[in-house]
């Protein structure tokens, strides 16, 4: 038998019409963002989703820093304890705004990206996700967001946190890209692969160059009318394998085919869990 037990995750954003509301945090804002119904009045609180992840079998959680009620201590000690009681890691938080590559406004998004860091230690979390940028990827934005990739960096090792990107946004379109900053910090920043922020000929020939650097991945399934397209969901996951990625698998679920975001998640995790299980030695 083969142990999956520790390859899946779940990122609260798989269930963001069960928890409904968000908080918007913003740079440059110290304020606490009123809750909003962003995605209607929902049915669960954050602090349910640990013991719901155990008693569906998914023992590693990603939080979205806009899904936090509260940044206050208690607050953050009740969801830890929680967590644990659930025996669920809290595996990454993404930190969901800020852009480093602006010249205008990244030293700002920079520090408002490091107070993130306590949070992340108060939560528990082994990982914490960044936005490396939304300019376009000139030699002057990719070297802005490494310099200041290099200090958070830094920071969050300094308080026992991995620090992440993505292949996301503007700045990284392709493997270059993401290569180019992973080579300039050396080791101080780690990957993290999804499956679905790159579309188009060249998605699969991209991930490939990518996923052998990766730590982490977001595997998110596209969803139509017709439900799960299981051939590319399948693809992505063999090419990530055959790069050598072989670290956990975040389930992303984001579709309206499945009423019940649980039943998308587990579907993507049964799916993956096939391909796993087919190719194990």
């Amino acid at each position: 038998m083969v142990d999956l037990s520790d390859r899946f995750a779940v990122s609260t954003w798989s269930l963001h019409r069960a928890l409904g509301s968000t908080y918007p945090y913003k740079p440059g804002d110290r304020s606490h963002p009123a809750r909003q119904p962003t995605y209607g009045e929902g049915t669960i609180e954050l602090i349910d989703v640990p013991r719901q992840c155990a008693d569906h079998g998914v023992f590693r959680l990603e939080i979205c820093s806009f899904h936090l009620p509260s940044l206050l201590p208690d607050y953050l000690a009740d969801f830890r304890k929680a967590a644990e009681k659930a025996g669920v890691k809290v595996q990454t938080l993404l930190v969901e705004d800020g852009d480093l590559s602006n010249p205008e406004t990244g030293q700002r998004d920079a520090e408002w990206m490091a107070g993130w860091i306590d949070v992340a230690v108060a939560l528990g979390a082994e990982n914490m996700r960044v936005i490396a940028g939304k300019a376009r990827p000139t030699d002057a934005a990719l070297t802005l967001a490494e310099d200041h990739l290099r200090r958070l960096a830094e920071f969050a090792a300094e308080a026992g946190i991995r620090l992440v990107i993505e292949n996301w946004f503007a700045l990284l379109p392709g493997p270059a890209e993401v290569h180019r900053i992973l080579d300039a910090l050396d080791g101080k920043v780690g990957l993290n692969g999804d499956f679905g922020n790159w579309e188009g000929a060249d998605k699969y020939d991209d991930l490939a160059k990518i996923m052998g650097r990766a730590e982490l991945c977001h595997a998110k399934g596209h969803y139509s009318v017709t439900g799960l397209d299981a051939e590319d969901y399948t693809r992505c996951v063999v090419l990530s394998r055959a790069a050598g990625y072989g670290g956990p698998f975040t389930l992303i679920y984001d579709s309206t085919y499945h009423q019940d975001e649980w039943s998308g998640i587990l579907e993507e995790r049964d799916c993956i869990a096939n391909v796993l299980r087919d190719v194990a030695p």
